[in-house]
């Protein structure tokens, strides 16, 4: 697999949607909060487009999406959806250089992160012209994944070009766990979609990971976390929400990190909490998981990242400045001090 340049532990990154409409906005405060490895924010509050799903209409090569009244299916020609994505994804990356040139950035190999939706989601989320999900067609998901791995390919290398960085690409997989259940529901009780096998899984999201020349970082934020299945793919790193990280995926992570992989624990609310918190409450469990492993402390500084619990679009302006700030704060800590820190 690829190696992270210049990526270690105790660093601070944002998961990828983000409040608001104004991409110049978004763009000059994650290079701003997030400098170590700043992101391509989404824009969900933008609609058709601009979301997770929408937004891989522009990143496809040879297939497109139009919308449908429960989301997205694969369109025979292109339409205003995928002209709509294509726009959009152009404006929010005139934006980043902005942003990264504006913070003289452009030309010094820094780090940033790109994200997209993984083969698995898209295929469990984005229907076929007869309204079954793409997952239920294994010729359609696999025209799907190579689409998808080939136009990553051609957009990471465009977002190298434009900043002079070295790129990180997350692929997001948000309904992974319920493809691999097969919890999620067919078009009738009569169509059901059927649980897909890890290997098969995994042999999906490889087909994406490895056509790319920069290093993957899978997220996901399903509960329970597809531990044993990531582990074994060749992603560089696994992105987990800490609190879904239950007794019974220990010794999967514990094995993560023993593989060698890196992993980006999201340890700060997603929305503002109803309680005040502070980074100590913050930084307490993930060292309180390490020290559970049985690993020493000094693994939080070498492969371990934070970011927020996922992505952002539902939080105020206000708390998403914030939980940038106090995702630094925890990744300072552990990259800093893990051994000195203590709880009462």
């Amino acid at each position: 697999m690829p190696e992270f340049a210049g990526f270690r532990g105790g660093l601070a990154t944002g998961v990828g949607s983000w409040p608001g409409s104004d991409p110049r906005e978004a763009a000059a405060t994650i290079v701003g909060e997030l400098g170590e490895l700043p992101h391509l924010v989404e824009l969900p509050a933008r609609g058709a487009g601009a979301d997770l799903i929408g937004r891989a209409s522009a990143l496809l090569v040879d297939l497109r999406f139009d919308t449908t009244p429960r989301g997205y299916r694969l369109a025979s020609r292109p339409g205003a959806v995928s002209r709509r994505a294509r726009d959009l994804l152009r404006t929010d990356l005139d934006a980043l250089e902005e942003a990264w040139e504006n913070a003289g950035l452009t030309g010094r190999g820094r780090m940033v992160k790109v994200q997209a939706a993984g083969p698995l989601t898209l295929a469990a989320q984005v229907e076929l012209t007869g309204g079954h999900r793409v997952l239920t067609d294994s010729g359609a998901m696999r025209d799907l994944s190579e689409s998808l791995a080939e136009g990553l390919a051609h957009h990471v290398d465009e977002v190298r070009k434009r900043l002079g960085a070295h790129v990180v690409l997350q692929l997001d997989e948000p309904s992974l766990t319920a493809v691999l259940d097969g919890s999620l529901r067919g078009v009738s009780v009569l169509n059901t979609v059927r649980a897909l096998p890890e290997p098969e899984a995994g042999a999906v999201l490889d087909t994406v990971i490895t056509a790319q020349a920069v290093p993957v970082l899978v997220h996901s934020c399903a509960e329970p976390p597809a531990l044993r299945l990531l582990r074994r793919t060749a992603a560089a790193a696994l992105g987990v929400e800490l609190s879904t990280i239950g007794t019974g995926q220990l010794d999967e992570l514990g094995e993560t990190l023993e593989a060698g992989k890196y992993l980006v624990l999201g340890v700060v609310p997603a929305v503002a909490p109803g309680t005040p918190v502070t980074w100590r409450g913050l930084a307490e469990p993930g060292v309180r998981l390490i020290d559970r492993l049985g690993f020493d402390r000094r693994m939080l500084a070498q492969r371990v990242a934070v970011s927020p619990a996922c992505g952002m679009a539902g939080a105020s302006l206000e708390w998403g400045r914030k939980a940038l700030r106090l995702a630094n704060e925890v990744a300072r800590a552990y990259a800093e001090e893990p051994e000195q820190l203590s709880f009462g």
